[in-house]
């Protein structure tokens, strides 16, 4: 079922639907807290508030924006007050063609295949940790979490010429040290494991609701 129908079914009172949602998003939303800086911990905490958060508010969802980005910007506005800042602020606008090359090769899109190595995804997460959180979130959904240059533009609240200049100096500031090594969806992987935990807290505080 896309998101419209199941949403529709969950409204009409089908609430045992809504893990198919929690299911469906729980590694978009997990890389979006990890990308922010939250330990694993955290994140878990953050995404089981943003699912409640969006079933709550799953009557003013029409369908016009992507579920995708909606769901994210509820995540990013939760990791947002956790943070108890706003840290986007305005740039230089520099004219950027995002034609460059991705910092990573993706050569394999067979998600059963990728290689879950703790100690390589601990390399990777110190990399981007390392660069400032503008550029962290900008290269996390733009290069992890796969959403597109306006997508990205209307969740940080910036303009797509600086979403572009901001993806292409986080590639700059991390290649010298992973450039071409590691594919980007072998960053912060929700393992399945975490899933049914998840999905377990949430169904569980929504039929509370």
């Amino acid at each position: 079922m896309t998101e419209l129908e199941v949403i529709k079914r969950v409204l009409n009172g089908e609430k045992k639907l809504y893990e198919i949602i929690v299911r469906r998003f729980n590694p978009y939303l997990y890389k979006v807290g990890r990308a922010y800086n939250y330990n694993h911990e955290d994140t878990q905490d953050l995404m089981q508030e943003t699912f409640i958060d969006a079933y709550k508010s799953l009557i003013q969802f029409e369908g016009r924006a992507n579920f995708k980005t909606w769901i994210v910007r509820i995540m990013l506005n939760n990791c947002y007050r956790k943070k108890e800042k706003l840290s986007f602020k305005n740039e230089i606008m520099q004219d950027v063609n995002d034609d460059s090359k991705p910092l990573f090769a993706n050569t394999n899109n067979d998600t059963g295949k990728i290689i879950q190595n703790r100690e390589l995804a601990h390399i990777i997460e110190d990399a981007l940790g390392k660069i400032p959180l503008d550029y962290q979130m900008t290269f996390s959904l733009r290069e992890i979490n796969g959403m597109n240059v306006s997508e990205t533009a209307n969740l940080l609240n910036i303009s797509e010429a600086n979403v572009k200049t901001r993806l292409n100096r986080a590639k700059t500031m991390l290649r010298n040290e992973i450039e071409k090594k590691y594919s980007a969806q072998e960053l912060f992987e929700f393992n399945l494991i975490y899933c049914d935990i998840i999905v377990e807290n949430v169904m569980k505080k929504i039929n509370e609701l």
